[in-house]
């Protein structure tokens, strides 16, 4: 143990992890164990079934999920420094983890048989066009900084062919520009790329207590895909807060002090300040008056919540939950990472950043379970296809000027 520790240069927990099959040895370490052992080959018990790669990784919601039917992460990009640092709190990084896509080399990224991007969806998303609206700035594939980033997408799977592909983004991106911008990205995908593609938006509201619709494409090399016999959950279906709110026994705590009440655990700085809740409720009577639907969201124990957004740590308005005799609170982020399905009865996910960080990186964040019934949905087509292991690449066929297009 201590021997394999000092050659690879792991510590012992990294090692330990290995032995209890929670991580796979990255190449360097499988070749050390090979010499230790005198040269026997061997396959781990929990061995892969394909690679992937995490692209615009966020704090890794697609790479959990895709990591639970079997795949291995070989190379992993976020531009967010605190965003790097939930992720590598929680995964292991013993791979290529690059900052910008856009100054990536794709000749440097090993070898994949699934993309994997939930990319920047700030251009598409109705909270995103309405702010650079009002602030008379340019959005979608107008949008310099991010809108053009879905080309640097198409550049990596143009490249390496992987067998299939994975995007994540907000609905809003269906209608966004009447439909255009949506048009060009499936005849960049179909036609320019040669893939089968297939798209669905989906509701987490039939997995966890929160109405959050987003749209999955899916692109498949060398086989026809459908979503048609996927099932999905129901919103009906779906559970309520009390699920994923902190207990009322005092069974768990965050940090103190403790003054809402005898039996109260969460902290009293996630109840909204008098001043904070007076400018709320008089925000949502005006835009009342004026016939617009903008407001707070207050909900209880029994209902489903709005969407978790990246402004959460503003003021909590989308999402407050009521409390008795008292202001209502923000969630905290252990329950924000409930609310995304980051925790899971095997593991409590890492939190290594502050409150405002955790409630972008969570309000960004895709729901985990949702993406694990995509994933399993799509495993044949990873492991039954012919493809994995054999993504020759080939000669990018659109033009460069295609990346700065505007539509």
């Amino acid at each position: 143990m201590n021997e394999l520790a000092e050659r690879c240069g792991k510590s012992k927990r990294t090692i330990y992890r290995w032995e209890g099959g929670e991580t796979r040895p990255d190449k360097l370490a499988v070749d050390m164990l090979r010499e230790l052992a005198g040269g026997y080959d061997f396959i781990t018990e929990n061995q892969s079934k394909f690679n992937f790669i995490d692209l615009f990784a966020g704090i890794g919601g697609l790479r959990a999920a895709f990591e639970s039917i079997g795949g291995r992460c070989v190379f992993s990009c976020e531009w967010n420094k605190y965003s790097r640092k939930t992720y590598s709190a929680n995964f292991d990084c013993n791979h290529p983890f690059a900052e910008d896509i856009r100054e990536v080399s794709l000749d440097d990224v090993p070898q994949y048989d699934v993309l994997l991007a939930g990319f920047p969806c700030q251009p598409f998303s109705i909270a995103g066009v309405s702010k650079k609206n009002a602030l008379k700035q340019p959005h979608g594939f107008e949008c310099k900084t991010q809108g053009t980033l879905f080309f640097d997408v198409a550049r990596f799977i143009d490249c390496h062919r992987p067998a299939v592909f994975l995007l994540e983004n907000v609905k809003g991106l269906l209608s966004h520009d009447k439909g255009r911008t949506f048009g060009v990205i499936m005849d960049i995908l179909k036609n320019e790329l040669g893939y089968n593609v297939d798209y669905k938006v989906i509701n987490s509201k039939g997995y966890l207590p929160q109405n959050r619709e987003r749209i999955f494409i899916v692109g498949s090399r060398n086989i026809e895909f459908s979503f048609n016999d996927m099932h999905v959950a129901p919103p009906e279906s779906g559970p309520v807060l009390k699920t994923i709110l902190h207990p009322e026994d005092g069974t768990e705590r965050e940090e103190p002090p403790y003054t809402i009440g005898e039996n109260a655990i969460v902290a009293e700085k996630y109840t909204l300040t008098e001043r904070l809740w007076r400018y709320l409720q008089d925000y949502s009577k005006r835009h009342k008056a004026k016939g617009n639907g903008f407001g707070f969201g207050l909900v209880g124990p029994d209902d489903t919540a709005r969407t978790l957004s990246a402004r959460y740590y503003k003021d909590g308005s989308e999402i407050l939950i009521r409390q008795a005799g008292r202001n209502p609170r923000r969630l905290t982020p252990r329950e924000c990472s409930r609310l995304m399905g980051f925790d899971n009865a095997e593991k409590k996910f890492i939190i290594p950043v502050s409150d405002t960080q955790a409630y972008k990186q969570f309000g960004n964040a895709v729901v985990v379970p949702v993406v694990e019934v995509v994933a399993s949905y799509i495993k044949p087509l990873i492991v039954d296809s012919g493809s994995v292991g054999s993504n020759e690449p080939f000669q990018l066929r659109f033009p460069e000027k295609r990346l700065t297009v505007n539509v």
